[in-house]
């Protein structure tokens, strides 16, 4: 089963690029990996410019190929086009139904747990319990 999540850079003007995330986007895997792997400007929109990720990190492929390299899954490796998505504001980036949001901004990750209210997550610490 799917965790979709959302990974996205604040821009200059305010503006939000981003990718989807189908698999395993809570914070204690994808948050961790974002905070480990990718923790700069440059890493973070090299991530991102790649399009939408079926996973964050993983070294098979589609087909259960062992890859090269451990990293991200990106659908345009099979062939799909998803490019990143780019919103006005927060709210806009903020309401696409996703599980979490994960947003770059000043140099460090901020999460979201979202649902009927949005709730910010540490990523280093577990959620709270409802």
């Amino acid at each position: 089963m799917a965790t979709r999540s959302r990974i996205g850079i604040e821009l200059d003007n305010g503006s939000i690029l981003s990718v989807y995330l189908h698999f395993d986007g809570y914070p204690k895997f994808s948050g961790r990996i974002l905070k480990t792997y990718y923790d700069t400007q440059r890493k973070v929109s090299s991530l991102i410019n790649g399009g939408d990720i079926s996973c964050l990190w993983t070294n098979l492929g589609f087909n259960q190929e062992t890859l090269p390299e451990t990293g991200p899954l990106y659908y345009s490796q099979r062939g799909e086009n998803c490019p990143p998505r780019l919103d006005d504001n927060l709210d806009d980036y903020l309401s696409d139904g996703e599980e979490y949001a994960y947003l770059f901004r000043n140099d460090e990750w901020i999460c979201w747990k979202l649902g009927q209210q949005r709730e910010l997550i540490k990523i280093d610490e577990p959620e709270p319990d409802k």
